[in-house]
């Protein structure tokens, strides 16, 4: 049990673009020293870190050419943007069981100006897409527009819906400096008479490409107590495959809608103090807006085929009934692999949003519904 052992004392990200310069090694050092600044900590006292095991960039490479101590924990976690929260959730674990000290999480990726993953498929597939490409699914988009006309379908779910989280998205970014949106206003009719990326997803329906990387600190809770900035606990913390265990969507067996997310979010409840209704500021992975649909469901805010409605009479804005993504999540801010919904998340903690919610005490932070996953609570 992780309850409130391990706090994240300092976050830090490089700047959003389309395009950088610089490497995505260089930009996942610039990230992680910034945040080791943030947190008011020596790189040399650095002994665990966690990424993906889509980042590029090695722990020995970050280690050797940031002067950290010696390393003794490190993991990688699986499935692109089902990892974010579980490497937060691993040096948690590696914190609160003394296997370390001082550790980093961190997520670079040049999206907006690298390869396209689809674009490298094989010629002979051997894994579950061995079921969709060879049908034409061969982007997440396609996928996800098949599951978003099912879920119309059968939920009476539309389009306005789906406008309800990409422009309250796009709201927050607008006031977030920060954001590869801002300060970029996007009406309702521009959402409309948007291009199709892959019918009935929109242009607006899919996250940005962008280049960038974000990183966070994580000490032990009696450490944070004296570094610079009120701590942000990890109060709990998750990872979840659903059966009968989809790599990407479970559209060929059971039903496509009983996602990742909900054994993850089964057992995040379960090792927390807090419910759903305790919940008033969430960062829900938001790669495509149907994902955020799902993610309400599974996590508990409503019950099934509920999601669409779950949106309306402005629930999504701060003072509503859960504000949603309030830094403009991967919609509106940027698209790395949803680490910026954990560093958003602390800053809701720490009262320092640039939308903050009044009042929130406690954060709900997940990765991406479809895929296996992982999700955090976080308490100020």
């Amino acid at each position: 049990m992780i309850k409130d052992k391990a706090a994240i004392v300092g976050i830090a990200e490089t700047a959003f673009a389309r395009r950088l310069e610089a490497s995505e090694c260089e930009l996942a050092s610039m990230a992680i020293l910034a945040a080791l600044e943030d947190a008011g900590i020596a790189p040399s006292e650095v002994d665990a870190l966690s990424s993906y095991t889509m980042e590029r960039t090695e722990e020995i490479e970050i280690a050797g050419n940031l002067g950290f101590g010696d390393i003794r924990f490190f993991s990688q976690v699986g499935y692109g943007g089902g990892a974010g929260c579980g490497t937060v959730l691993h040096l948690a674990m590696a914190v609160a069981s003394g296997q370390a000290e001082v550790a980093v999480a961190w997520r670079s990726r040049k999206r907006g100006s690298g390869p396209r993953v689809w674009a490298t498929s094989a010629e002979r597939l051997y894994d579950g897409y061995k079921y969709t490409r060879p049908y034409g699914l061969v982007r997440p988009a396609d996928e996800l527009a098949v599951l978003t006309r099912r879920y119309m379908h059968e939920f009476g779910a539309t389009r306005e819906h789906l406008a309800n989280v990409a422009l309250t998205c796009r709201r927050m970014a607008n006031n977030n400096p920060r954001a590869a949106m801002y300060p970029k206003p996007l009406t309702r009719e521009q959402y409309m008479a948007a291009r199709w990326i892959a019918e009935p997803l929109c242009l607006y329906d899919n996250c940005l490409e962008t280049d960038g990387a974000l990183a966070c600190v994580i000490v032990s809770a009696e450490r944070a107590r004296d570094c610079r900035h009120r701590p942000v606990y990890i109060h709990a913390g998750a990872q979840g495959i659903s059966a009968p265990h989809p790599g990407f969507m479970n559209d060929y067996c059971g039903t496509p809608f009983r996602t990742p997310s909900y054994a993850a979010a089964k057992a995040l409840w379960r090792g927390s103090d807090f419910k759903p209704d305790d919940i008033k500021v969430a960062q829900i992975y938001d790669a495509f807006t149907t994902m955020v649909l799902l993610s309400f469901e599974a996590y508990g805010f409503c019950g099934r085929g509920e999601g669409a409605a779950f949106t309306e009479n402005g629930a999504l804005d701060p003072g509503g009934r859960l504000a949603l993504n309030t830094s403009g999540g991967s919609l509106s801010e940027a698209y790395v692999h949803g680490f910026n919904l954990i560093n958003e998340g602390v800053r809701q903690m720490r009262g320092s949003s640039a939308n903050q919610v009044p009042g929130a005490d406690v954060c709900l932070v997940t990765s991406c519904d479809d895929v296996p996953t992982s999700a955090l609570i976080l308490r100020n």
